[in-house]
């Protein structure tokens, strides 16, 4: 038997949140293989690529609370190999629908990783400072997948055929099943958790349309149709709430949002994300995450997640300020800025809703902090595109619109190739103008939103206490009050 350390543990849990994160950004160099085997329509290319968020993000709230229920480790071993049999249907799929339907498996399966693994790391870490650095370590995993995702697809796909990014999963995952019953604790189940059935389709029928009417509207603008497919969103979230509030079990304790400390680590999580906007961090930025957990336990968690907001504004308005000039250097610095606050900060916020968070309850408020990351990160494309293209279409002179040139930057590139050299040119100076202005109007609000978050996190965090019966007995929570 292989002694429980816990630092093996979390090089064990690290294993599936590398692989969960790879899988958002491994398709990119892929898609022309695909294309030219499956042939899909552009609709079905854009479902292969969104069903994966879609599905992983309406899971993860309903499977932090059947990790709470069944134990961690046991739905680890089951995500585990169910990720691996979805990443060979994917491989060999012969048709799109076969590859789309595979990719939501993976979807279910990543869904029942991502929260186990981080609600383990609160049962196998009592000290505060080594899980300050655990959850750091976890951070950095996780934001380096996203990053060498594509580095991986691309070498992959200079030797094999594209089914090949996804047979890279079922190595990590065998070494995990192997390792996993050996260095986790097997006894984090509560069996008198109830998982209601109703609350998790209310999940789904909330966080789906709600996501898809962001993004929708991100790229096309707005219409009665998307905004009813917010209406949905929101209608259905509302129910969910309600039930929330009368069932004696619920899925997720409301009361816990009543903890001022972790509510404010919520909702400035949900912002990191919102502001990450794109900005894919790389391998380096990720090493914010422990240079952060070094600082948080010399000055602690809040002047730490202050600070990375501020240094995420400022890289912000350094975009905002300084891009005009078309440098590549001054759009690397701010973008990094921007990563490396947005890493620090979401690690010690998902170390501070870990800290608060009761021990019965892990699984499932692991859950609802990763599914405020998704719907961040969907909000991000949806408010601040939308500020981008509002401003671009003003900036646009009207003598120069032609089809598409005046909505969007790319439809001006399409539009410029059925002009002569010189007004192409013309069109594509105008649109880069245009452009550039917009996405200095993003910036500047992406840096207010930021700075306003910073001010909340200080004001909220800094008196915050975790309550006692965060670190209680299971059933203190739902006995309590």
């Amino acid at each position: 038997m292989i002694r429980r350390s816990p630092w093996l543990a979390l090089s064990v849990l690290c294993l599936p949140m590398l692989i969960v994160s790879m899988d958002v950004s491994v398709l990119f160099f892929a898609v022309p293989g695909i294309a030219a085997d499956l042939a899909p329509s552009p609709t079905q290319l854009l479902w292969i690529f969104d069903i994966y968020g879609f599905i992983l993000a309406g899971g993860l709230l309903t499977m932090g609370a059947v990790a709470d229920r069944v134990g961690h480790r046991r739905l680890l071993l089951a995500g585990a190999a169910a990720f691996s049999a979805a990443s060979i249907l994917a491989a060999f799929a012969t048709s799109v629908e076969m590859l789309i339907g595979a990719r939501a498996l993976l979807a279910v399966a990543g869904a029942t990783l991502m929260p186990s693994t981080l609600a383990m790391i609160r049962h196998v870490f009592d000290d505060e400072a080594a899980r300050t650095k655990a959850v750091a370590t976890w951070n950095a995993v996780l934001t380096g997948g996203v990053a060498v995702g594509p580095i991986i697809s691309g070498v992959l796909l200079e030797h094999y055929w594209w089914g090949s990014v996804f047979l890279i999963n079922i190595p990590v995952m065998v070494v995990l099943l192997v390792l996993a019953p050996l260095v986790l604790p097997g006894d984090t189940a509560d069996p008198t958790r109830r998982v209601d059935l109703l609350s998790s389709a209310l999940v789904l029928g909330s966080i789906l349309p709600f996501i898809a009417g962001v993004k929708d509207i991100a790229a096309d603008g707005w219409s009665a149709s998307r905004v009813g497919l917010l209406a949905v969103g929101f209608g259905v979230g509302a129910v969910f709430v309600y039930r929330q509030r009368v069932l004696p079990d619920p899925m997720l304790d409301l009361r816990l949002l009543a903890d001022r400390a972790l509510a404010t680590s919520i909702w400035t999580n949900l912002v990191c994300f919102f502001a990450l906007l794109g900005i894919a961090p790389s391998v380096v930025v990720a090493a914010a995450a422990p240079l952060a957990a070094g600082s948080a336990n010399r000055v602690g968690r809040p002047p730490v997640i202050v600070a990375g907001l501020l240094v995420a504004a400022s890289g912000f308005v350094v975009l905002g300020a300084l891009t005009g000039s078309n440098s590549l250097a001054v759009i690397l610095v701010g973008a990094g800025m921007i990563a490396a606050g947005v890493v620090a900060t979401t690690a010690m916020v998902t170390d501070h809703v870990i800290g608060i968070a009761p021990r019965a309850r892990a699984g499932a408020t692991s859950g609802l902090l990763e599914t405020s990351s998704e719907l961040g990160g969907a909000l991000g494309i949806a408010i601040l595109g939308s500020v981008l293209n509002v401003v671009y279409r003003a900036k646009f002179p009207p003598d120069l619109a032609t089809g598409e040139a005046a909505r969007s930057l790319g439809g001006a590139a399409a539009g410029a190739t059925h002009l002569s050299a010189s007004a192409a040119a013309e069109l594509l100076t105008v649109a880069r103008g245009a452009f550039v202005v917009g996405q200095n109007a993003a910036s500047w609000v992406a840096a207010a939103i930021l700075i306003g978050t910073a001010v909340v996190a200080w004001v909220a965090l800094r008196s915050g206490k975790v309550r006692p019966e965060a670190s209680a007995s299971p059933h203190t929570l739902t006995n309590a009050r």
